[in-house]
């Protein structure tokens, strides 16, 4: 049982109305985010579950889309929350690229296979961090949350 207010509105949506109206007085968006795994159910979950902190989700299927994405949006993306093993273009050579072309996204990467771990471990100039997979909505939306305050301390 969730504890509620006079007019019957949890505490936490309360909260959250306001943190959203304050922002949106404040003339700040909510971050974009760009997510690119090969796994439509790895997509669908990661998109969900870091929607729910109110970011704007946007998704590709493969590393090549994700660049066509960021190139066609001209790079308007807080965050790129990139798979690391995928088809077309792997998570490294779209980090790469990424870096390389837009050089204040901040990138997440994901993986569920210590190797590519291993291959991730030279990016540390490029990407915030490496989230293992599997992983939990909570651990995913807690690894968007510190890319985007790691994010907005280098941009102040």
């Amino acid at each position: 049982m969730y504890a509620s207010s006079a007019s019957g509105i949890s505490p936490a949506a309360i909260y959250e109305r306001g943190r959203m109206a304050s922002l949106a007085n404040d003339g700040c968006s909510m971050p974009r985010v760009l997510i690119a795994d090969d796994e439509d159910s790895m997509r669908t979950l990661v998109a969900r579950a870091i929607a729910m902190d109110g970011h704007d989700t946007v998704t590709a299927q493969d590393g090549a889309e994700a660049l066509e994405i960021l190139n066609r949006d001209q790079g308007a993306f807080d965050l790129l929350l990139t798979d690391i093993q995928m088809p077309v273009m792997d998570g490294i050579a779209l980090a790469l690229t990424a870096a390389r072309d837009f050089p204040d996204l901040t990138i997440l990467l994901m993986t569920g296979f210590a190797d590519q771990r291993e291959r991730a471990s030279g990016l540390n100039a490029i990407a915030h961090d490496v989230i293992t997979k599997p992983f939990s909505v909570a651990d995913i939306r807690a690894a968007v949350a510190g890319a985007l305050a790691a994010r907005k301390g280098n941009t102040n």
